[in-house]
């Protein structure tokens, strides 16, 4: 079980030189004395104290997820240049592996970590913690683990049914918040009620959410806390109530003001969950809000409307504002009737909502918005709140739309949202959505968009399988429009788990934003330039981190960026060095007209440290030159400084930059051999410039008349130039980009074959754009395409514009016959089988998927998809990649997973079992909705003759048993050789009618009547077969056992009834049988024997020998040496009675009983009256015939066993 590890120093040994971070003016710290006796009250004073403070954080730390309640992700605050970025000095900075191991997993990091600098010091770092409940305190620039601690043991996903999106452990998977007025890092934290239950499943009932308040120095608990949210009833709907165990709390929380905010969701849309917010008081722990997204009037079984986000955070505007998305559900209460958004369900699921903070941290809702398919989406699982409504900065604002959302769902739909007035439902022409904008993306989404509010605005959305797509900002007569202009040069992950975008730039400057994305395969964290050249994002550098977390975003320091992992280990990148020089940078020429050149501008290099010049260079001579440059090399002394000239001479109209390279040898260690001096400016046209973006417009995946009104994509037609553009004519053809082209009339829309253009401009003004709307008509099935030419007084130009539609994806899903020769097609509630698999061996077949729609189809998209991965079961998936949520098939096309059954090492005759397993699947096909495909398989064992007409043996395994306790506890031995097998043994048994039988020391056989004393675990038994070596006869123990000598055993079940109790304690003197009655124990005569007829038996036990003596009319009967046989009609001379302790020695085949002893004999006789024993036995122990299963659960016999050097 993981604990509260020590401090422990990993990575570097020593600190490398770094920035010291600035930071802001806070007041003094209050002194307060503490009493040894009265901690408690002393901490609670501290804390009191501490709310005083002003905040304590530093300029380049990042406190919560994505930088600020805006969840955009863009951040200038963390020296991030792209000169050093791009370069070879930034690199990984280290790697620290995090020590905490529970059930032997490495820990987790689904949270992402945060960076702050405490109060009343200057040293900054990064706080990371795990779904093993660990949180740890690593020195931001070496990564040494500084403090760790322990919250809770974790909730385990083996309580999950195989929902396996986070495994084996889940504890903190939301991201947590610094308060910087006083320190304190709120988390959340999954586990159990019962914390010394050990390291093994609860249940889910036994789930418990905590919230914690750590302080940021020492990671102590704040007074007031933690807060148990156990039984939490709904404010907006008092039937609901909060339980732990079927909730996930996967939304980054939210602090704003005096209040912290979490949401809630489910695993794998699983149980009878809901959308929860929960909201506390800072520093009481009061309950604020508990808030429920199925409100008044839902029933209390109706599930869903879950706030998970990918882990996004809900966002606020600060100022009273709460925004966020929730996924789907099953109320639907709004059916096909409008409503407007300031009108809002109760049942908000597939909702972007608005809330307002009210004074006493409750939440109201004030607006939403709904996709007009919401009940098609709930169908198909496909989210709309599968990532956060960010808050666009102010660049993006347009005529009256002042504030602008955005938001993708799983469906791939991104919506640009007025956040003042989000849409409701159905309220474009009483059948769409009013919203600013939508796009279809190639594929489902769980990544926040990027931002980059500089050079003209752009937005970045990462799709799963496919590249990333880019869009530009345009604002067109108070009508703002994103177009897509760019994408990435390769595809995402084919899985999920493409990060959330980011963005960074230095200090606000334009030309420096770099868009930062993590991935789960193939280049685990890339860098682009934020801006896009010929259509394609540019990487500037690239690194391999292993284990990257899905839906993970880079997190920020002080010029290093921090990735948290799914191995145990957290990486950090950046550069190690200092600058030798401080240069003039940025220097900007404004704007310049092509051709014909800026004045000079001088740059000047003071030198941080004693260093040797030995080049000055511009990284590309396009547009920019410069001159003066001194003569190399140059010797210069801390302090001194040299300059040169630089001039601008753009090629193109535009923002331009380029980073002049000085190179030094320095006198001093640590500091960088590069020093970089930003140029900047901006081309400027003095003539109208036409530029039309993008140059090709693109509709996939359009489902024929799915939307009745077509489907929209924008396109700028916009104007470089200083001077007004007009637009002189406009052509169209539906041939090619040469025509035959038909002229517009200039009236109305321009209609080009299947593709209408609205609002196309007669002019437009100098450095402006307009927005161009094209919808595509998609009544009809087909592929379309169509040519739009400008032709202005700024130059001409044409856009392609292509489009397809066809019929809906069909999914066809089969699995393949036990013997793989065939295939299965999927029935709803009809389980795929594997057969029977013998024990110590394995089956693996094949599932399918395939698109089953004609030609000209809609790819089939995997929208939900969970495999049976990790889960304890025979039964499982081979890996989470093969149909992975987010697959998408063409017409025609499959994919395939392989799921194996492997049934356990296990004695023969044991009962078969089914195994079970379940993949939750859902896709696009409007008619499947969600499966939860369910999988058996027989796990069967080789069944030794005799046979019971079911086929099963007569012989069942008993368990196996410790021998020799002290006697040996099955006296027969029936056989000891160098081949024998169970199947021998039992046989043997069989024949000679033994109840019990056992094989010891790999090759000996032994039977007896009375199930022997002492049963263990069949770990104890790991001795193979002399005969057959993946066959366990007997063993010698594991563990406190070892040394001992141990046998498997076998029952027959027509004599056995199950009782693994032994017979009462004995033996004892058997008082008579079949008229015969004891009297006593006599010795041998004086000459020969007592008893001188010797008779052989079958079973040596008293019952045997006198039933053989009364067939042969004898009167007397005797037993002797535990088991032979003696009679006659008198006892010779000389033999006369003995003590009873003589006649010790106990019966072969009934150890209950003795049967004489050395030249001793338990004599019976004729007629004499029986006496009561003290004990009783037995005798064969007949009892009815047991029946047998065929789905009886695994016995302890599934365990897996070690044979010799084998382990099974």
């Amino acid at each position: 079980m993981a604990v509260a590890t020590p401090v422990v120093p990993v990575g570097p040994s020593s600190p490398v030189p770094a920035r010291r971070p600035r930071r802001r003016p806070r007041a003094s710290v209050l002194a307060v004395p503490i009493a040894v006796a009265d901690m408690q009250a002393a901490s609670a004073l501290l804390w009191s104290g501490l709310l005083g403070l002003a905040s304590a954080l530093a300029s380049t730390d990042t406190i919560t997820w994505g930088g600020d309640n805006t969840r955009t992700g863009y951040q200038t605050n963390h020296n991030m240049d792209p000169a050093v970025v791009g370069s070879s000095q930034f690199g990984q900075l280290f790697k620290t592996a995090l020590p905490g191991v529970y059930n032997g997993a490495a820990e987790q990091i689904f949270s992402q970590p945060l960076v702050y600098t405490p109060n009343g010091g200057t040293g900054q770092f990064v706080y990371f913690a795990t779904t093993q409940n660990n949180v740890y305190k690593l020195d931001a620039k070496t990564g040494r683990i500084v403090a760790s601690r322990n919250l809770h043991i974790p909730f385990l996903t083996a309580d999950l049914d195989g929902c396996v999106d986070v495994n084996p452990t889940i504890g903190v998977t939301a991201t947590g918040v610094v308060d910087p007025a006083t320190d304190t890092l709120y988390l959340t934290a999954k586990t159990y009620v019962d914390q010394a239950f050990g390291a093994k499943p609860q249940g889910r009932p036994a789930g418990r959410y905590y919230v914690h308040a750590l302080d940021v120095n020492d990671l102590s608990e704040r007074p007031n806390f933690p807060l148990d949210l156990e039984g939490t009833v709904a404010r907006n709907s008092p039937i609901r109530v909060f339980t732990g165990g079927i909730h996930h709390q996967r939304p980054a929380l939210l602090h704003t003001g005096q209040y912290v905010y979490a949401g809630f969701a489910s695993h794998c849309v699983q149980y009878n969950f809901t959308g929860w917010i929960v909201g506390w008081d800072k520093t009481t722990g009061k309950i604020v809000e508990r808030w429920s997204t199925e409100g008044d009037g839902v029933p209390a079984n109706v599930k869903g409307g879950g706030i998970w986000m990918s882990g996004g955070g809900i966002a606020s505007d600060d100022a009273g504002s709460v925004f966020l998305a929730t996924g789907n559900g099953y109320a639907s209460q709004l059916s096909n009737v409008p409503v407007q958004g300031f009108n809002p369900p109760t049942a908000l699921e597939e909702a972007a909502l608005h809330m307002t903070l009210n004074a006493d941290g409750t939440l109201g809702l004030v607006d939403f918005f709904m996709p007009w398919e919401k009940q098609a989406l709930d169908g198909a699982d496909k989210d709309l709140g599968t990532t956060p409504l960010e808050i666009l900065p102010s660049q993006f604002s347009c005529g009256n739309y002042k504030r602008i959302g955005v938001v993708t769902g799983k469906s791939g739909k991104t919506y640009w949202l007025n956040l003042d007035n989000l849409g409701g439902y159905r309220n474009r022409d009483g059948t769409g959505d009013d919203v600013i904008q939508m796009y279809q993306n190639d594929n489902s989404v769980y990544s926040g968009a990027g931002v980059y509010p500089l050079e003209g605005g752009y937005i970045y959305i990462n799709v799963v399988q496919y590249p990333t797509n880019v869009f530009q900002f345009a604002c067109d007569n108070g009508v703002p429009s994103f177009a897509k202009v760019a994408m990435s040069p390769a595809a995402n992950a084919y899985i999920l788990g493409v990060s959330h975008g980011t963005v960074t730039s230095l200090n606000g400057q334009p030309g420096t934003g770099l868009l930062w994305v993590t991935d789960v395969q193939g280049l685990n964290l890339k860098i682009y330039n934020a801006v896009p050249k010929d259509g394609l994002l540019v990487m500037i550098n690239s690194f391999n981190v292993p284990g990257t977390t899905k839906f993970t975003r880079p997190v920020f320091g002080d010029g290093i960026v921090y990735v948290g992992t799914t191995e145990g280990s957290v990486y950090a990148f950046g550069s190690p060095v200092n600058s030798p020089l401080n240069c003039t940078s940025p220097v900007d020429f404004g704007g310049v007209d092509i051709g014909v050149g800026s004045s000079a501008k001088p740059v000047t290099c003071t030198a941080n440290i004693g260093l040797t010049v030995t080049g000055v260079a511009l990284d590309n001579i396009k547009d920019f030159t410069i001159s003066a440059t001194p003569r190399l090399p140059l010797k210069l002394d801390q302090g001194q400084s040299f300059s040169f000239s630089a001039s601008f001479n753009p090629t193109s109209v535009g923002f331009l930059s380029d980073d002049i390279l000085v190179n030094t040898t320095n006198d001093v260690a640590g500091y960088s051999i590069s020093t970089h001096a930003r140029l900047t400016g901006t081309g400027q046209s003095s003539d109208p410039l036409l530029g039309l973006s993008p140059n090709t417009v693109t509709f996939h995946g359009i489902v024929t008349g799915q939307d009745p009104g077509g489907v929209s994509e924008s396109l700028i037609v916009s104007n470089r130039g200083s001077a007004p553009m007009k637009v002189k004519t406009v052509l169209c053809s539906v041939d090619s980009a040469s025509g035959p082209f038909h002229t517009w009339d200039g009236q109305g829309n321009l209609v080009a074959g299947k593709f209408t253009l609205q609002k196309i401009p007669a002019a437009v003004a100098a450095n402006a754009g307009a927005t161009v709307n094209v919808v595509f008509d998609s009544s009809t099935s087909g592929t379309f395409t169509g040519f739009v030419k400008f032709v202005t007084d700024g130059g001409n130009s044409t856009v392609s514009i292509v489009a397809s539609s066809g019929p809906a994806a069909t999914a066809l899903i089969e699995f393949q016959t036990p013997d793989g020769k065939g295939w299965v097609e999927y029935q709803r509630d009809t389980p795929f089988t594997f057969g029977n698999v013998t024990e110590n061996t394995s089956n693996s077949l094949r599932l399918r998927v395939t698109n089953a729609a004609p030609a000209g189809g809609v790819r089939l998209s995997l929208t939900v998809s969970k495999p049976p991965f990790g889960i304890d079961s025979i039964i499982r998936a081979a890996n989470q990649v093969d149909l992975a949520e987010g697959s998408s098939f063409a017409p025609g096309e499959n994919g395939t997973a392989i799921l194996t059954c492997a049934a356990p090492k296990s004695q023969w005759d044991v009962n078969p079992y089914n195994g079970t397993a379940q993949w939750t699947m859902n896709t696009n096909d409007p008619n499947l909705g969600k499966q939860f495909i369910q999988f058996f398989c027989n796990a069967v064992a080789e069944q030794a003759p005799p046979l019971l007409p079911n086929g099963q043996g007569q012989y069942r395994y008993a368990g196996c048993f410790k021998d020799n306790t002290p006697d040996r506890q099955l006296p027969k031995q029936l056989m000891a050789t160098d081949t024998l097998t169970n199947a021998q043994c039992i046989g043997a048994c069989a024949q000679n009618n033994y109840v019990f039988c056992g094989t010891e020391y790999h090759r000996e056989c032994w039977a007896g009547n009375v199930i022997p004393l002492q049963r263990v675990a069949d770990t104890n038994c790991n001795f193979y077969c002399a005969g057959a070596i993946n066959q366990v006869c007997g063993g010698n123990g594991v563990g406190d056992q070892n040394g001992g000598a141990f046998m498997s055993v076998f029952a027959d079940s027509l004599q056995w009834d199950g009782n693994y109790t032994r017979p009462q304690v004995g033996p004892f003197v058997n008082p008579g049988v079949s008229g015969y009655g004891s009297i006593g124990c006599y010795t041998e005569a004086t000459n020969g024997r007592a008893l001188p007829n010797g008779l052989a038996t079958a079973k040596k036990t008293v019952a045997a020998c006198v039933n053989a003596c009364k067939g042969k009319a004898y009167t007397h009967a005797g037993v002797e040496f535990g088991g032979e046989c003696w009679c006659d009609d008198a006892l010779a001379a000389g033999s006369v009675p003995a003590p009873i302790t003589d006649c010790s020695i106990t019966c072969n085949d009934n150890s209950t009983e003795f049967c004489g002893g050395p030249s001793r004999l338990n004599v019976y006789q004729l007629g004499v009256q029986m006496l009561k024993p003290s004990s009783t036995a037995s005798g064969l122990g007949k009892t009815t015939t047991t029946t047998i299963s065929t789905t009886a659960k695994p016995s302890e016999s599934a365990i897996k066993d070690t044979v010799g050097e084998y382990k099974f």
